[in-house]
C-alpha cells in the first residue's frame, strides 16, 4: 500500500484539492496546504506555475502569474513539499503542471527530486502516454506514481494507451475544455466512469468545473474521488496570505457534503 492507494481505500470518496504552488509567495503556499488537510482534503495537488498553462482558465492562469511574480522556482516547490511531507507523513502529494519544468533538467533529475521531497505522484497535463518514455520510466524507478488523464474524447482505441502506463489513480477530466468554466452532467460521467473502471482496476477521480459542495456530493456518488481546483485557487486570490481560513472552511463543506451524501447512498 502507498499514501495514494490508502487515501483511496477509506470506505467513502476521496476528496483531492488542487492549488498552485507559490501562490500568493512560496512563503505562504504552506499554510494554505495545511488549511486542505485540516478541512479534510485526502490528496493535494501542488501546482507547478508555468508560463503557458494551456489547459487552465481564468483562476489558475492568474494563480500561475502571482506565483511567477513572487519569484517561485522549481526549487522553491521542491522546498515546500519537503516542509509539508515533515508536517503530513500520511497526506498524499501530487505535482500537476506541464513537460517544460519537469524535463528541462531531464527526467532522472526530477523524478530524484521528486522522491527525496516526499511527492507520491505526478501529473504532466501536456506529456501524452505516447511520449511516456520523456518522464515515465524515471519516475517509475523512483517510485513516483504517473497519474494519467482520460476525458471524453479518450475513446475506447485509445484507453488502453492512456491506462498502460498509470498508476497512483485515474484523473478522469469530466469537460473538453479548460479549468473552472463548465462541468459535465452527473449522467455523462457517471457512463464515463463505469467505462473506465470495466478497463482497469485503478481509482477514477474526476474534476474540472466542480466548485460547490453539491455539485462535489453527486460526483462523489459515483466517482471514487472528487477533484477541486479553480474555486480554491479564486480564495486564495481574494485573500492572499489571509487565505488558509477561508480555504479551510470551504474544503470542510465540500467533505461534509461528500461524506453526507455517501452515507445516505449506503445506508
Amino acid at each position: 500500500m502507498t499514501r495514494l492507494s490508502d487515501a483511496f481505500a477509506k470506505g467513502r470518496p476521496a476528496l483531492v484539492t488542487f492549488v498552485t504552488g507559490g501562490d500568493p509567495t512560496p512563503a505562504d503556499t504552506g499554510a494554505v496546504l495545511d488549511a486542505l488537510v485540516a478541512g479534510g482534503a485526502d490528496v493535494i495537488e501542488l501546482g507547478m506555475p508555468f508560463t503557458d498553462p494551456m489547459a487552465d482558465g481564468p483562476a489558475i492562469q492568474l494563480a500561475n502569474l502571482r506565483s511567477l511574480a513572487a519569484g517561485t522556482h522549481t526549487s522553491d516547490l521542491f522546498d515546500i513539499a519537503r516542509s509539508f511531507r515533515a508536517r503530513h507523513p500520511q497526506v498524499p502529494l501530487v505535482l500537476m503542471g506541464y513537460a517544460n519544468p519537469m524535463t528541462r533538467r531531464g527526467p532522472d533529475w526530477f523524478a530524484n527530486a521528486c522522491m527525496d521531497a516526499g511527492v507520491d505522484g505526478v501529473i504532466c497535463v501536456d506529456l501524452p502516454p505516447e511520449e511516456d518514455q520523456d518522464l515515465g520510466p524515471a519516475l517509475r524507478a523512483a517510485g513516483v506514481d504517473f497519474i494519467r488523464l482520460a476525458t471524453p474524447t479518450t475513446d475506447a482505441a485509445r484507453l488502453p494507451e492512456v491506462l498502460k502506463s498509470a498508476s497512483g489513480f485515474v484523473y478522469y477530466v469530466s469537460v473538453a475544455g479548460i479549468t473552472g468554466l463548465q462541468q459535465a452532467a452527473t449522467e455523462s460521467v457517471a457512463a464515463a466512469v463505469a467505462q473506465l473502471k470495466a478497463s482497469t482496476d485503478l481509482p477514477i477521480a474526476v474534476g474540472f468545473g466542480i466548485r460547490t459542495a453539491e455539485q462535489a456530493a453527486a460526483i462523489g456518488a459515483v466517482a471514487d474521488g472528487v477533484v477541486v481546483g479553480s474555486a480554491i485557487v479564486d480564495l486564495v486570490g481574494q485573500h492572499g496570505a489571509k487565505a488558509a481560513g477561508p480555504v479551510r472552511d470551504y474544503v470542510a463543506t465540500l467533505r461534509a457534503a461528500i461524506d453526507e451524501a455517501h452515507r445516505e447512498k449506503t445506508a
